[in-house]
């Protein structure tokens, strides 16, 4: 389960930014999650759930904002939406296919005390 380091890797980014910005508590965090980033919203809700227990995140609400699968197709050069790295081009059926949106996971927004 991946998701664990990756919620160890927000609740950094979360600590870091308390300390450069001298707030105390974490309310909600706001994760985007790209469609194509091989993380499940549920295990990455628990396992920061987890990890923040005893920090200044403890009890903070993340949600998760899905971000849509988009590539490129060389075969044809349409922009396309993609539900799955590797799949052929939704238009013209051609390969390959080069992940241009939703892989990306970030934090976007803390709402913080």
């Amino acid at each position: 389960m991946h998701e664990m380091s990756l919620a160890m890797g927000i609740l950094q980014i979360v600590e870091e930014a308390a300390r450069e910005q001298r707030f105390g508590r974490v309310r909600s965090v706001w994760l985007e999650i790209g469609d194509l980033a091989a993380v499940e919203a549920d295990a990455m809700r628990f396992c920061f759930d987890a990890v923040s227990r005893g920090t200044l995140a403890e009890g903070a609400t993340l949600t998760v904002i899905r971000v849509l699968g988009q590539g490129l197709c060389f075969n044809c050069n349409q922009t396309v939406p993609l539900a799955a790295l590797y799949d052929p081009c939704p238009v013209c059926g051609g390969h390959p296919v080069q992940a241009t949106g939703g892989t990306e996971m970030r934090v976007k927004e803390l709402e913080v005390e």
